[in-house]
């Protein structure tokens, strides 16, 4: 039997007319039409409020959380009778699904959105089951981690898929719970890939959708197949310009690919509008990703304008990852990427509620120390690193935990490499590394602070092994490509071993990269090798 509310010709074509143009509203006012995409979701609520829900929905697609729940609430304020803007509600609090960073005041909001869509009684079979998959997230939250409460949502969403194979938005939806699953151990990426699966079909069908591109970079956002994403990555900015996300987002492929020109673009057209928004999450989050690729072209000084953009943000959100992130791993980059170890050791901390962060600013103050000679300082850090790792472990939140103990290890092996245990210090390194590789990055962040593989390499050079050292820099560039110090070390290592032929196809990228830059003093060297090779 086909269900009336996925059928009805009247609702489905009132949905695709008013998706677009009733988001053009404050083109009076001055500002330039809102675009957020093409949005259908036909629903048995007043069909006066059909053009604000499916605006509410696209906002949901891209991650604008604040807007988003504003918007739910608007439709339930015009139409008390629409259960479903409940759903709506209940699923923008959970707040980006990679992040797991929904708080009981959250938790609270979304059992009353729950609770009241059940009283109000859903009108259609379909939209009763979108509430009660919601719920399957929110059900015991206090008792449950977000992986497990992510795992009932992504099945409930299955089984609403399969409930209803011809609702487009509950593929979509199905198949972004699905890959934010993804474990990040698995290195066949079977869930991200299952959910490309279902969403490539629904890009070719709704070119204009923007949860579907979206989600598609979502699912592509690995090393091996990041190159499936750059389609999508191209899309998604010109389908939804007026959300700071859609103009963020191509910069994950973008910086997995090593196109760090686009990444720069992206991240300032999203910069730019987060902060006329006044999304300084948004904000925080694109200058990170912006910093990291200035820094892959030797544009210091941009990188140190960022920066200093990112301290002027004052309303800020402690309760979100992205905003703790940023903060904390801009500095950090600044100093580390270029080499300053001195200023790395000087890097003060800032308490957060998310202690992983803090770990960043803990890692490259010892790493900072060690390469520069200050040993006492160095294994204060590394000792709070140690720390920092134990209390993840203990509060079961094993990926950071991971994270912390690679970072914890490496600083332990510098320390012991100026020591002189250089056997000891070489064997840990490499260890590090193993096990940074057994895992991906956090969604969170354009890369890690600088690849175990590539500090593994450095202490090779360092130890004059530049054969071994070159084998190093080549695997690390394998899933971290185009990285600019990568790329000058394995320069360095192939012209230690006397490979000519190497030395320059690696210092020719560098300078492809960093072009007339003089802000490292490495840049003179490669341009002399390169004069005289």
């Amino acid at each position: 039997m086909r269900h009336p509310s996925i059928c009805s010709s009247t609702i489905l074509s009132l949905s695709l007319a008013t998706a677009t143009t009733a988001w053009g509203e404050s083109h009076a006012h001055g500002k330039p039409p809102e675009q957020l995409g093409e949005v259908s979701f036909p629903t048995s609520c007043q069909p006066a409020v059909q053009p604000k829900f499916a605006r509410a929905v696209a906002l949901l697609h891209s991650f604008w959380f604040s807007e988003g729940e504003k918007a739910f609430r608007d439709v339930l304020a015009q139409d008390p009778e629409c259960a479903i803007a409940n759903w709506g509600i209940a699923a923008i609090l959970i707040g980006n699904t990679f992040g797991g960073n929904a708080t009981p005041e959250e938790a609270k909001k979304a059992q009353e959105a729950i609770d009241r869509g059940r009283a109000t009684g859903a009108k259609t079979e379909r939209e009763r089951m979108y509430i009660e998959a919601v719920a399957q997230y929110w059900q015991n939250f206090g008792d449950r981690p977000p992986g497990a409460r992510l795992k009932s949502l992504s099945n409930a969403f299955e089984d609403l898929a399969k409930r209803y194979p011809q609702d487009d938005e509950a593929q979509i939806f199905s198949a972004i719970y699905l890959a934010a699953t993804q474990a990040p151990t698995d290195k066949t990426f079977s869930g991200t890939l299952k959910a490309a699966a279902i969403l490539e079909p629904q890009f070719a069908k709704h070119p204009n959708h923007p949860g579907v591109a979206h989600y598609l970079i979502h699912s592509y956002d690995f090393p091996p197949i990041a190159a499936k994403g750059l389609t999508a990555a191209r899309r998604y900015a010109e389908i939804a310009p007026s959300a700071p996300h859609a103009l963020h987002m191509p910069s994950h492929i973008f910086t997995r690919v090593g196109a760090w020109q686009d990444s720069i673009a992206s991240n300032r057209r999203s910069a730019d509008t987060a902060k006329a928004d006044k999304s300084s999450n948004d904000w925080l989050h694109a200058l990170d990703y912006m910093t990291y690729a200035y820094l892959q072209l030797a544009r210091d000084r941009d990188a140190a304008l960022a920066i200093d953009e990112a301290r002027s943000v004052t309303d800020l959100n402690p309760a979100l990852t992205a905003t703790n992130y940023a903060l904390a791993a801009m500095p950090a980059r600044y100093a580390v990427e270029r080499g300053m170890w001195k200023d790395a050791a000087l890097l003060e901390p800032r308490k957060s509620r998310f202690a992983f962060t803090e770990a960043i600013t803990w890692f490259a103050k010892s790493l900072g120390a060690a390469r520069s000679g200050d040993l006492a300082l160095a294994e204060q850090g590394a000792k709070e690193l140690g720390d920092i790792a134990e209390a993840l472990k203990g509060a079961g939140n094993a990926y950071w935990a991971t994270e912390v103990t690679v970072q914890h290890q490496a600083a332990l092996a510098w320390i012991a490499y100026a020591r002189g245990n250089r056997d000891a210090a070489l064997a840990q390194m490499r260890a590090a590394a193993d096990m940074e590789d057994s895992s991906e990055k956090s969604t969170v962040s354009p890369g890690r602070l600088i690849p175990a593989r590539e500090l593994l390499a450095d202490m090779l050079v360092q130890n004059g092994q530049p054969a071994e050292a070159l084998a190093e820099y080549e695997r690390s560039q394998v899933r971290d490509p185009n990285r600019l110090r990568s790329l000058y070390g394995a320069g360095l290592a192939a012209a230690q071993t006397g490979n000519r032929e190497k030395a320059r196809y690696f210092y020719a990228r560098v300078v492809l990269l960093s072009g007339s830059s003089n802000s490292r003093p490495e840049l003179k060297q490669v341009r002399n090798y390169l004069a005289s090779n």
